[in-house]
């Protein structure tokens, strides 16, 4: 078992990875689904070698029912970079990257209701709080025209598959070492995110070199790097842990937003972002309490 200094550097550096993320994803030129696509299959790739030797015995020790999971938790996977993606296309970095951290809501809601986990009134208060900010961000768009609200309600489509990915990730995860997880999990999102791209007619082979260098960018710091890191502490730290920490991603992304594209917060992002961060860091302070990071030991 690490200790909890190791697992909480390993929490930042994962938040650190992750938060370049949506600047990544502006960067690349391409399309949403594309980019989406590529993120995944190029880290696939990366981690094909080291994986694949492992997953044998990983898949003999799994009954039909975690296989399954795993399955359906790379097509949630896949959902989830599809419609998050996107989001960044019709909404501002701050306003996407915020809204698709309310997954700890979602995450902590499956906890609760499959897992019969009680909550406690602290972390409903926060839950509220969180969806207050949430309620504030997208009213404060509807001055801005119905793309901005559909980026929004994007992004929070993103959460939701996020959570479920998660929380199906808490059920794997102690069962499976990480690359047996991962790699397998991050093929079949690719595979996923394939199947929208023809569906949808993109195209997902004329780019220009920059672009694909943009796309190893992606596949390499937040996904193999920042991802990967967050399913490793899966084994080891609680779902809505793991998830409520990835709220250091939007604080990230904004800064860099600001700097990379002049996007500067409107009032009701700085406002409702405020609240959303505010009431899941209560819910992450009752689960330092609650739930130790070394209960898993």
């Amino acid at each position: 078992m690490p200790g909890q200094r190791s697992l909480y550097a390993t929490l930042i550096v994962a938040t650190f990875a992750v938060s370049w993320a949506a600047i990544l994803i502006k960067l690349c030129g391409a399309g949403p689904l594309p980019t989406a696509f590529y993120r995944m299959a190029l880290a696939s790739v990366i981690l094909a070698i080291p994986a694949i030797p492992k997953l044998k015995p990983a898949f003999k020790a799994l009954a039909l029912r975690q296989i399954l999971l795993l399955i359906f938790s790379g097509i949630v996977l896949g959902l989830h970079f599809a419609v998050w993606v996107t989001s960044l296309f019709y909404t501002t970095v701050s306003n996407s990257t915020i809204l698709v951290a309310t997954q700890p809501v979602f995450v902590l809601a499956m906890e609760a209701i499959f897992l019969k986990e009680k909550l406690p009134v602290r972390s409903i208060a926060g839950i509220i709080v969180a969806l207050i900010g949430t309620a504030i961000i997208s009213g404060g768009d509807i001055n801005l025209g119905r793309e901005y609200i559909y980026g929004d309600f994007l992004a929070v489509a993103g959460a939701v598959f996020a959570g479920i990915y998660l929380f199906i990730g808490r059920q794997l995860r102690p069962r499976m070492d990480n690359l047996s997880y991962i790699f397998p999990v991050y093929t079949i999102a690719a595979i996923t995110l394939l199947i929208i791209n023809l569906f949808q007619g993109e195209n997902i082979i004329d780019f220009p070199a920059k672009t694909w260098v943009f796309f190893l960018l992606l596949a390499i710091v937040p996904t193999v790097v920042g991802h990967s890191l967050y399913n490793w502490l899966l084994k080891y730290v609680s779902a809505h842990l793991v998830a409520t920490t990835i709220l250091g991603e939007p604080i990230g992304a904004t800064v860099l937003a600001i700097f990379f594209f002049s996007q500067i917060p409107g009032w009701a992002t700085v406002i409702g972002g405020t609240l959303i961060l505010s009431g899941i860091f209560i819910v992450l302070k009752k689960t330092g309490e609650q739930h130790n990071i070394d209960s898993r030991q």
